[in-house]
């Protein structure tokens, strides 16, 4: 029963985030600060996803795959190859890499 407890105060507050967040005057999202750091949060929030799914496992840290085919990709991107050949490279080198490690 806990679990839908859970569930059902993550719901409610996530509807009560975005109801304040249209109480927020206009006049204080236009300021530079505030549209800077929503520029940048998106990018801030998907660095950190990204690292956690690469590197973590539960609660340990890894280093496997997985880190070899986000190397491959930030190399790509190095090279300024298009976003499926980046893509690619990443899928490439990780089956690459699991299929020599077993």
């Amino acid at each position: 029963m806990s679990v839908w407890i859970a569930i059902g105060v993550t719901a409610v507050g996530c509807y009560a985030v975005k109801f304040l967040g249209l109480l927020v005057p206009a006049s204080a999202l236009e300021r530079p600060l505030v549209r800077r750091l929503a520029a940048l949060l998106p990018v801030a929030l998907l660095a950190a996803l990204t690292a956690q799914q690469t590197f973590a496992d539960g609660q340990d840290l890894v280093l496997d795959a997985r880190a070899a085919g986000v190397a491959a990709a930030a190399v790509a991107l190095l090279l300024r190859a298009p976003f499926l050949l980046v893509v690619a490279a990443a899928v490439v080198v990780t089956a690459g890499v699991r299929a020599m490690g077993g």
